[in-house]
């Protein structure tokens, strides 16, 4: 790990990309239009961006359409289409530092935590997905003797893609490998508040052989590019990654327009149980704090939601408070730094609403508080624990996206499933337990995507990720994403 010092030389070399990319190049928008990109560590302008709206997107549709009717790429054999995002995955790795560098500034994610999990986690997704693509077969339906029924996979076409701006890069991963891997042209509209990588992305991709117009960057805000994408009548997927209240609105222009398959992946506010038969307080504590603390608790599956049985409350509590410790604020540029700024305004303002509501609502402050703002010092947030919690406060239920943590407590195995399961949402949730047959029990009566047990976050590309209920459908990551950009064909042949 470089030092802060080296940290901080490399960022104030580093130059942004802020055109948008169509048809393998960068140009302003079609009406010249800007939004600024702001460092939210101390508020200072890093780019003034094209603000891309409904007229760059009937021109990056188009051409998107017309390479893939093209066969350049949708055509093109798999093993050579691997070959081009492996050699784009090597270019990311190579290009390491860069792009942590980049979502550091953009959003405020700690340096170490691009470092370690973001940018690695990246090139694995592109170098997984890749490995995937001649990996998918199709079947022979089981028929008549002078009957061959085919039953194949094809690119489905032009796939937009709307990315989240807590892992800028990481979530672009998620959308892009897979889309791509399958033969699809695609329009990405990055999250207005981050999205510097995303634009350095894609100029790697034409450099890695991807031909042009295959992929296009569409920086620009939702209620203009987002919108127009989802209404297009020659976008035929739509996937994104966002609150449960834009899904919606993407679904009915889904519906409005050519009724274009919508992927979502959406809001969270997962519970996290702590049974008394826990056998390692202490660890449990430790990943609970790192469950909502870690990346400023800008993290859609995190569990901010504790349910701790009766018996071990006061000792789980201590070890908790003990933990949250850890999660020093600071320059996200100083690998020593735990926890950096929200990504704005708007997102600290959130945070502050939350606790002042879990307050007036009756909840206790443990530790944290409301933020402490000084104009031009950054965005910064308090690792908050709020205890006397029940599921009837409106920061028990609604997601904060932010480090706010509620403490509840609960006395039998049902009360907690009951308690966990009473939310709309239905994305990610955690057991703490030393009992196999209650992990397995319980967790088969979570309704949640996805339920880790003894730990949290926990995954590779070789496992999906999504939710249920309001947290979305579809699933990222796994051979399974791989099914979303695909269309399936049946061919009956009389022999």
């Amino acid at each position: 790990m470089k030092s802060y010092a080296e940290w901080k030389q490399l960022s104030h070399d580093i130059s942004f990309r802020d055109k948008a990319y169509i048809n393998g190049r960068f140009q302003p928008s079609q009406r010249g239009q800007t939004f600024p990109s702001i460092n939210p560590t101390n508020e200072a302008l890093l780019a003034n961006v094209a603000s891309c709206d409904d007229a760059d997107v009937d021109i990056a549709v188009a051409n998107a359409k017309a390479v893939f009717e093209s066969g350049v790429w949708s055509q093109m054999a798999p093993a050579k289409r691997k070959e081009i995002m492996l050699r784009w995955a090597d270019l990311i790795e190579a290009h390491h530092d860069e792009f942590a560098i980049l979502d550091t500034l953009d959003m405020g994610k700690s340096i170490s935590e691009m470092v370690a999990v973001d940018v690695p986690d990246t090139i694995d997704c592109f170098r997984w997905t890749a490995e995937s693509i001649d990996k998918v077969y199709g079947d022979i339906a089981p028929t008549n003797k002078d009957v061959l029924a085919l039953i194949t996979h094809e690119p489905v076409g032009v796939v937009a893609a709307i990315t989240p701006w807590n892992y800028p890069l990481m979530m672009v991963s998620w959308k892009l490998a897979p889309a791509i891997a399958m033969g699809n042209s695609v329009i990405l509209k990055p999250s207005e508040k981050a999205p510097l990588s995303a634009l350095r992305l894609a100029e790697l991709a034409s450099e890695a052989g991807l031909p042009d117009g295959v992929l296009n960057v569409l920086p620009g805000f939702g209620h203009t590019a987002g919108k127009a994408l989802a209404l297009h009548m020659d976008v035929d997927v739509l996937a994104f990654t966002g609150s449960t209240r834009v899904a919606g609105m993407l679904m009915e222009y889904a519906g409005q327009s050519n009724l274009k398959k919508v992927w979502l992946e959406a809001g969270g506010k997962s519970p996290n149980i702590i049974f008394d038969d826990c056998d390692d307080i202490v660890n449990a504590a430790r990943t609970s704090a790192a469950a909502i603390f870690s990346n400023q608790g800008e993290v859609c599956i995190a569990c901010s939601r504790i349910y701790v049985q009766k018996g071990i409350k006061e000792a789980f509590l201590s070890a908790l408070k003990e933990a949250a410790q850890a999660y020093r604020t600071g320059d996200p540029l100083d690998p020593e730094t735990r926890m950096g700024p929200m990504v704005d305004a708007a997102q600290l303002n959130t945070v502050a609403h939350y606790i002042q509501s879990a307050l007036d609502q009756g909840a206790t402050l443990a530790t944290g508080g409301l933020p402490d703002y000084t104009e031009g010092k950054g965005f910064y947030a308090k690792p908050t624990i709020i205890t006397d919690a029940d599921n009837s406060m409106t920061f028990v239920q609604e997601e904060i996206f932010g480090p706010v943590l509620a403490v509840c407590e609960f006395e039998t195995e049902g009360e907690a499933i009951a308690l966990a399961n009473d939310s709309r949402y239905g994305l990610g949730a955690a057991i703490w337990t030393a009992n196999l047959s209650r992990a397995h029990r319980v967790s088969r009566q979570l309704k949640s995507g996805m339920v880790w047990v003894n730990t949290w976050g926990e995954g590779d590309s070789t496992v999906p990720f999504g939710g249920v209920k309001a947290s979305g459908n579809g699933r990222d990551k796994s051979i399974h994403s791989l099914e979303k950009y695909t269309s399936m064909k049946n061919v009956w042949i009389r022999i």
